[in-house]
């Protein structure tokens, strides 16, 4: 979310967690200095992080009343566990393409609390492009996880097809947007009804 108005539009739709992006280079991030009223939603908060600086995690998770954080980069599994034993809900992303190997994600399954899988790009996604779902058959771990990267308004049905006993929610983002950080509420009022 990026938008005040815009934020509180969607959380009527329903959905589970709203999320803000922290990464300066992405063009949905939350700004400088964004207004406090941006982040005073009812619904649970992701704060999105790239390599980013642990204790600048910390503070800016304490400063908005952040609960959940989503780690986007490099980030190694001791800075899951500070953040985690900080009381922070951690959410490590992975890129994922034809070659990904599920086992790296083995060293993080004890300091996470979920996964998101995401479509392998030269950039920290928000690409638009999806991976191959099948892959998905190929995690055997314990963790559940997020699907990313690409969905779109169309994807509902083939969603629902997934058999995946961790898939635990998707992240909707570029294929719902009027432009970065500026959600579509019509399409993803379409979505979520489709997808429940």
């Amino acid at each position: 979310m990026k938008f005040t108005e815009n934020r509180e539009e969607v959380e009527k739709l329903g959905v589970d967690m709203l999320g803000y992006i922290f990464y300066e280079p992405s063009r949905r991030f939350v700004g400088e200095h964004p207004e406090a009223a941006l982040f005073e939603a009812s619904k649970p908060k992701v704060a999105v992080f790239v390599d980013e600086n642990a204790f600048e995690i910390l503070a800016l998770a304490k400063n908005f009343n952040f609960e959940f954080v989503q780690l986007h980069g490099k980030e190694n599994p001791k800075t899951c566990a500070l953040l985690r034993k900080q009381g922070l809900t951690v959410i490590k992303a992975f890129s994922v393409d034809d070659s990904f190997r599920f086992d790296t994600t083995k060293a993080y399954e004890k300091e996470v609390d979920y996964f998101l899988f995401d479509t392998k790009t030269p950039l920290h996604g928000g690409s638009g492009k999806k991976f191959n779902w099948e892959i998905l058959n190929r995690y055997k771990g314990y963790k559940p996880f997020f699907l990313s990267g690409g969905i779109g308004p169309d994807d509902a049905a083939d969603i629902k097809k997934i058999d995946h006993p961790k898939l635990t929610g998707v992240d909707l983002n570029s294929g719902f947007e009027d432009e970065p950080g500026l959600k579509n509420i019509e399409k993803l009022k379409k979505f979520i009804e489709a997808l429940k």
